[in-house]
């Protein structure tokens, strides 16, 4: 193909934009620090097969799905890979290599990676030296973080009710610092820019000679070289497309960075230049080598050989299932089923072998916006592929006392002008010189662990007793109005009484638990307790949008334990006693501490239940905390020195790593408990129960396999992604992090690209890796023309499953398993 010639050039407008929206689209979205949540950076290219994803990365930013040949290395010289899987993993892939084959090649330098689609100034940077990539990404930056800004500037940018690209051709053209990098003519030519950011990127196609084959590529690479404002905006599209409108800003932003490099390419202009930016284009067009395909498969066994090893434990303990439990259990628990729940799950029942254990997604199946005491807006607490739809209010035990909410109101107000006080330019310096010595003890109690450094966001313009009796609301008579970040959709406070049989239905019985209920049932959310972590509701409950599981659990409770619902189940075969109370709890998961809720509303004959059920918390708490314990490096403490050291930890505000969260996450299980009891799963498994013989119609089996396994899958891959393109979609040193825009996201330093994907401290302990980069193992026990069925019918769960993002295994009823292989056939 000849470079050169523009010939080839788009047809029409249509076809443009179709490729503009395509390439948007295989950006990954960006959920804000205020619900931080596992996202899968591979979402957008999802329609490709794993490899074919592997070889377009390659292509466009130069970079593959798999890990360098020394992590490979590193794994066989431990015996983590062993021949044996190797051997596994040639056999399912159908390879003609042999392990020896592997071995030796592994044994060699592995090809260089591939350049990718460089913008120009990269190959400016390669031809002239200088430091124009980073400059341009700064000045991006910059025009994106105070455009984009949530509250945090002290002045708004003045342009901030035009589009993204409007306010950024307005600013730079009044922008001198291009100038100071020798760019002379940068104002002028950005006046003489196209107004309309389509008609931009059309314009910089030409101008730039992409050849009508590489437009896709290109764009698509355009976006990656800034890709944390581009999955932000991503965020933006997506966040509206949930309410039926359109945010462009992906497309504007596009056009920003493609005007940058058609202003570099027209100024800096050379005949070096333009050899090199030429040559970078024809070779991203073309196919791998064969050498390159051959380490492509190299990579490829590997890969599935570790996946082998995940797998083989796991399978071989499925068919150690323990009998059912016949007599009614002491009491019942039903957890989030994030992989630190495992942990939690197996320590109770070690402690209380007649207890219960179950899993069942955080949020409990209820799908509300919680509206805190004196707040404008609600938070959403379900996970976000969905919508809320009820807005369930906090009042004070015993009335709304409207006048506690209007004091907090004030008590906020006053905190944000303080701060704003403290950290203003005209006053900053000045209040250190006079207050600072006054804060020596506050220093020295943060510093050591003794206090909070900042006060809990859900307890903020709260005193202790108040906050003691806030609780979530039901009644549909709750004064309030839910603030909902999209006022065109109105949502009913409260749960109204026609919904609330079908609601506690449809948890009931996808939760597994429809009969045999113990005398107390536990329903236990899970949040993390750190102080100083702009992730720190990365570490919440993403089924709750990064929120943690309290409010969810509290109004499922409160609705199971209504007399009216509870004669609404009877007629519907669910029939709970009457000595049947459930109570809502939390596991905090730095600490491994657990708190129960509203026992103030607990009958008098339950005390004893639940004395008995805080010991065995209790006890379940100091077996999880031990567990934890080498992984933090406190394994050589004793049990009560442990227990002191993880609550110093949760209030360290220098603690890079209080917890792990969900690293080293490599399985989801979907089958009753008794199947899965008798293995130690090590906390990489998500855990949900589900019985298919009480599943009619399979509509269970749907729900979990297109909304906890695609959520298990996005987790999953968010960490895979961490680990093996740390550089481009981890978020960095949090050492360095600064925060942008008030809660959008982080810098590492002060400077850069927004920033995505998970901190490295919480994939990496300093020496190796934390985190195994294996794609997620699905075992389902049901039938597999069920599963079939489920994967026929949705496009997502078919993507994922055909194009091998994660696997697919199928549990028998004698605990043996099968495995869907890429024909669609099972093995």
């Amino acid at each position: 193909m000849n470079l050169n010639d523009a010939s080839q050039a788009i047809t029409s407008a249509a076809q443009l934009d179709a490729r503009i929206d395509a390439a948007c689209a295989r950006i990954a979205p960006l959920w804000p620090l205020k619900h931080f949540v596992a996202v899968n950076p591979y979402f957008g290219l999802r329609d490709l097969r794993f490899q074919d994803a592997s070889d377009l990365l390659a292509r466009v930013v130069g970079s593959s799905l798999y890990m360098p040949w020394d992590y490979w290395r590193e794994q066989i010289d431990s015996g983590r890979l062993t021949p044996d899987d190797i051997d596994e993993a040639l056999t399912r892939l159908g390879s003609a290599l042999e392990v020896q084959d592997v071995l030796q090649t592994l044994s060699t330098r592995a090809p260089k990676p591939r350049l990718g689609m460089a913008p120009v100034s990269v190959i400016l940077e390669r031809v002239e030296g200088g430091l124009w990539s980073s400059f341009v990404t700064e000045r991006i930056s910059l025009n994106c973080a105070a455009y984009f800004d949530l509250g945090q500037a002290m002045v708004a940018m003045p342009w901030r009710g035009q589009g993204l690209y409007a306010s950024w051709k307005a600013a730079a053209m009044i922008d001198r610092s291009p100038a100071m990098m020798g760019l002379g003519d940068f104002r002028a030519a950005v006046a003489r820019l196209p107004e309309r950011p389509r008609e931009a990127i059309a314009w910089a196609l030409a101008q730039l000679e992409i050849p009508d084959a590489a437009v896709e590529r290109y764009l698509h690479a355009a976006l990656l070289s800034i890709n944390g404002w581009a999955s932000w905006t991503r965020y933006l599209s997506w966040q509206a497309e949930l309410q039926g409108e359109q945010n462009d800003s992906v497309v504007d932003l596009l056009a920003i960075r493609l005007m940058w490099d058609v202003l570099l390419y027209q100024e800096k202009r050379s005949s070096a230049l333009v050899a090199r930016w030429h040559e970078m284009l024809a070779e991203s067009m073309r196919a791998p080598s064969a050498k390159r395909q051959a380490a492509a498969e190299i990579d490829r066994v590997l890969l599935l050989a570790m996946e082998v090893g995940v797998q083989r434990p796991i399978t071989h303990g499925l068919k150690r299932a323990v009998a059912a439990q016949t007599p009614r259990p002491a009491v019942q628990a039903a957890f989030c089923i994030d992989v630190r729940s495992e942990v939690f799950r197996r320590s109770l029942e070690t402690v209380a072998p007649k207890a219960q254990t179950l899993g069942f997604a955080g949020f409990f199946g209820m799908f509300i916006e919680v509206l805190p005491l004196g707040a404008d807006q609600g938070r959403t607490h379900v996970p976000v592929i969905f919508n809320p739809s009820y807005c369930i209010p906090e009042q004070i035990e015993g009335g709304s006392a409207p006048h506690l909410a209007q004091q907090r109101r004030q008590r906020l107000g006053l905190a944000k002008a303080w701060k704003g006080f403290k950290l203003s330019a005209a006053s900053c310096f000045s209040f250190v010189e006079a207050a600072g010595l006054m804060y020596a003890p506050k220093l020295l109690a943060n510093s050591l662990g003794w206090s909070r450094p900042v006060p809990d966001p859900a307890s903020q313009g709260l005193d202790a007793g108040t906050f003691a009796r806030l609780r979530p609301v039901i009644s549909s008579a709750a004064a309030a109005s839910c603030g909902h970040a999209h006022p065109t959709r109105v949502l009913p406070v409260g749960i109204p009484e026609a919904d609330r049989v079908d609601n506690a239905e449809r948890i009931l019985r996808s939760m597994a638990l429809t009969e045999q209920f113990a005398r107390l049932v536990l329903l236990v959310g899970h949040g993390s307790t750190t102080v100083n972590n702009p992730h720190a509701t990365s570490l919440d409950c993403g089924a709750c949008a990064g929120q943690t599981g309290e409010a969810s659990a509290r109004v499922v409770a409160a609705l199971l334990n209504q007399p009216a619902v509870r004669e609404g189940l009877r007629a519907r075969g669910i029939i709970i006693p009457q000595d049947t109370w459930f109570l809502p709890a939390l596991h905090d998961t730095t600490t491994d501490a657990m708190r129960v809720f509203d026992t103030d509303d607990l009958p008098v004959e339950f005390n004893d239940d639940l004395a008995q059920t805080r010991q065995w918390l209790e006890q379940a708490g100091d077996l999880a905390r031990m567990e934890r314990a080498a992984l933090l490096g406190l394994a050589h403490l004793p049990d009560h020195k442990v227990h002191v050291e993880v609550q110093k930890r949760s209030r360290d505000w220098a603690q890079v790593r209080p917890e792990w969260a969900l690293a080293n996450n490599a399985a989801f299980i979907a089958a009753p408990r008794q199947r899965t009891a008798a293995i130690d799963l090590q906390g990489r498994a998500f855990l949900h129960d589900y019985v298919w013989q009480n599943d009619e119609g399979f509509k269970i089996l749907e729900l979990i396999m297109t909304a906890p396994m695609v959520v298990a899958n996005w987790i999953n891959l968010q960490y895979y992604g961490s680990v093996i393109d740390a550089a481009r979609l981890g978020s960095g040193n949090k050492v360095l992090h600064n925060i942008v825009g008030g809660a959008i996201g982080v810098l590492e330093g002060n400077g850069g690209d927004l920033r995505v994907g998970l901190p490295l401290q919480s994939v990496h302990d300093g020496q190796r890796w934390m985190h195994e980069p294996v794609r997620l193992s699905v075992f389902l026990e049901a039938p597999q023309q069920a599963i079939d069925a489920v994967i026929a019918r949705h496009q997502l769960v078919r993507e994922l499953v055909d194009g091998g993002w994660l696997h697919i295994l199928q549990i028998d009823a004698s605990g043996d398993t099968h495995r869907r292989k890429a024909d669609g056939q099972w093995a």
